[in-house]
């Protein structure tokens, strides 16, 4: 992934939320915590495309709410495949090492605005 690649929208994420970065810093927290990419990845293990469809929906959703950019971006593209019935490995460790990536910036906003 190239060094420019923007992970975390902060100022858009915190506009979400009224300016608001200790509450931002918040549904950071809580996104640490979110189960749908390990749900994804166990639907997908046991062939359940509609249950992994339905995560990778989830994921997509709170990423975009979040702001978390390149996330949101690969989300699209795995809920897509996945719907097509075209889901490749690639795209899933892609998002797995976007989702690793994306973590270690919301751990920096977190300990920058206090979550």
């Amino acid at each position: 992934m190239a060094d420019d690649v923007i992970y975390i929208n902060v100022e858009d994420g915190s506009q979400r939320v009224m300016n608001n970065t200790k509450l931002y810093a918040k549904l950071l927290v809580k996104f640490k915590d979110d189960k749908n990419f390990c749900e994804i990845e166990a639907a997908l293990r046991e062939g359940d495309f509609a249950r992994a469809q339905n995560a990778a929906h989830t994921l997509k959703g709170l990423t975009a709410n979040l702001s978390l950019t390149e996330l949101y971006k690969q989300c699209v593209e795995l809920e897509a495949q996945i719907k097509a019935g075209s889901f490749k490995e690639d795209q899933l460790a892609l998002v797995k090492d976007t989702f690793t990536r994306t973590l270690t910036e919301v751990d920096k906003v977190i300990e920058q605005y206090g979550g």
